[in-house]
């Protein structure tokens, strides 16, 4: 990478470090070279502080960037709809998204007993065993499934069985992987 591909970040933002999982604050300063820009969040490659990081979108301004909309769904609550946020969450080493990745089992839904909404579900693997970055693909699966309509709860557990293999990747993901 070349001297003017790197960004400087203009303050303070929080991290997620890759592949270990591990929170941390890269300073204002910090010197980092996009890697990975999809679905809202940023995998950054910072030298200085030993390596890649995820960033959240709501943090684009300290990369000089607009923080990404967020879609909507709206109307009355679809299971599509909850498959289509999947979507927009990818792993952040990987230029696919998790559902493309077959990185998610099942989707549970469930009437909250309320009565107020769903209770969303979901079980997802992740490409290794050891990867510390499942319950920051998970929490934010989360957060995207409730901001749907109608939707009460939602949580997604990380489960090792079947263990994930490359055939399971969709004929998409594997397009956009090269693997086809």
């Amino acid at each position: 990478m070349s001297e003017d591909s790197y960004l400087t970040l203009t303050r303070d933002v929080d991290a997620v470090q890759i592949p270990a999982g591990t929170p941390c604050v890269l300073p204002e300063g910090t010197q980092v070279h996009i890697h990975q820009e999809l679905g809202g969040t940023f995998t950054v490659v910072a030298p200085s502080h030993g390596g890649l990081f995820r960033i959240q979108g709501k943090d684009a301004d300290a990369l000089g960037r607009t923080a990404p909309a967020q879609t909507e769904a709206t109307g009355p609550f679809e299971v599509d709809h909850v498959w289509a946020k999947l979507r927009q969450c990818y792993d952040p080493e990987i230029p696919v998204n998790i559902v493309d990745l077959g990185l998610i089992y099942d989707v549970a839904v469930e009437e909250d007993e309320s009565g107020k909404g769903k209770n969303i579900a979901v079980k997802m693997t992740l490409t290794a065993p050891g990867c510390g970055m499942g319950p920051t693909i998970a929490a934010d699966a989360e957060q995207r499934i409730l901001l749907l309509p109608g939707v009460a709860s939602a949580r997604v557990e990380v489960v090792w069985d079947p263990v994930w293999n490359p055939s399971m990747i969709s004929p998409a993901g594997r397009e956009q992987l090269g693997m086809e």
